[in-house]
């Protein structure tokens, strides 16, 4: 009864030297004498070598370093070592090749391991009206939240977070148009209320708008060939240009339309037979439109009282 106390001891001493047995590598292995023919236990060879020439029941296994461009891992008895991997499409090298371990790759800047595929995948793109959360990294991809209230992103990228919407009475101004998940707000100074036309504030949110709304391919050649012009001829060529090609004339012609061509813009986008977006874009037309009377008016009231 006196040794019960010792049991588990006892106990938990033979498991440790069991998991040590089992997890320590075997150091020799068995073969046959090539001159007697009796068995013999040779030693392996340590990571790093190879197995050059067996043992003798007179002589000792003899190992040899493992060249360059070859690796072993493990304590072995082979007889040559094995060829450095190569690191796949998309991949870097993170650890070069030694004598004692394989190469270790990573994916490339802009990538990830999907580890489903096995293969690098490049990072997402979160798109307008999103913001980056988390950063993708070689092992994860990006994570996109919508923006919060009052913050925006206008632009479609795997690094930009959201931004807060500027203060227009920060800056001395005041709000002709609130700003959504996707543009900021427009502002616009007493001095100017008599000499910009609402088009003009329109063109500023115009090239995130464009951003925002996904349009196929097809539907932007017919948009861009139905953009307003100054003398009503359609723009030709257009049923051959690819996305980043219809992107450039877009972008070209808002910075250069007049007042009353981007007035006309809505109008363009139905006839192209993006109806939702004309009508989206004529309602923010409108706001900015009804907001600059407004204020126009109790500028004017304002100027009376002065004088």
């Amino acid at each position: 009864m006196m040794l019960l106390p010792f049991l588990p001891v006892m106990l938990l001493s033979a498991r440790a030297v069991l998991v040590a047995s089992v997890a320590a590598p075997a150091l020799t292995f068995r073969g046959t004498d090539p001159i007697t023919g009796q068995p013999v236990v040779c030693d392996r060879c340590p990571p790093g070598t190879y197995l050059r020439a067996r043992c003798t029941m007179t002589r000792k296994s003899e190992c040899a370093p493992c060249p360059p461009g070859s690796f072993t891992e493990l304590w072995n008895h082979i007889g040559k070592c094995l060829r450095c991997g190569v690191c796949g499409h998309d991949q870097v090298v993170k650890k070069a090749c030694s004598a004692d371990s394989d190469c270790q790759c990573q994916c490339k800047d802009g990538y990830y391991y999907q580890k489903n595929y096995d293969m690098c995948l490049r990072h997402r793109e979160c798109p307008s009206g999103e913001g980056v959360l988390t950063e993708g990294t070689a092992d994860e991809d990006t994570v996109c939240h919508t923006c919060p209230n009052g913050t925006y992103s206008d632009t479609m990228s795997a690094h930009q977070t959201c931004t807060e919407h500027k203060s227009c009475r920060a800056a001395g101004q005041q709000l002709v148009l609130k700003g959504s998940i996707w543009h900021d707000s427009l502002c616009v100074s007493c001095t100017e209320l008599q000499s910009r036309d609402g088009a003009s504030y329109l063109r500023e949110i115009l090239p995130a708008f464009f951003a925002h709304h996904t349009l196929t391919v097809k539907r932007l050649r017919r948009i861009v060939h139905h953009l307003p012009s100054e003398d009503g001829k359609k723009q030709a060529g257009t049923s051959t240009l690819n996305l980043p090609e219809l992107r450039v004339r877009i972008n070209a012609w808002v910075a250069s339309a007049t007042a009353q061509q981007i007035r006309r813009l809505p109008e363009a986008l139905i006839k192209a037979g993006a109806n939702n977006v004309g009508e989206r874009l004529q309602n923010k037309l409108r706001r900015i439109d009804c907001n600059l009377n407004e204020l126009c008016a109790l500028a004017n009231e304002v100027d009376v009282v002065l004088e």
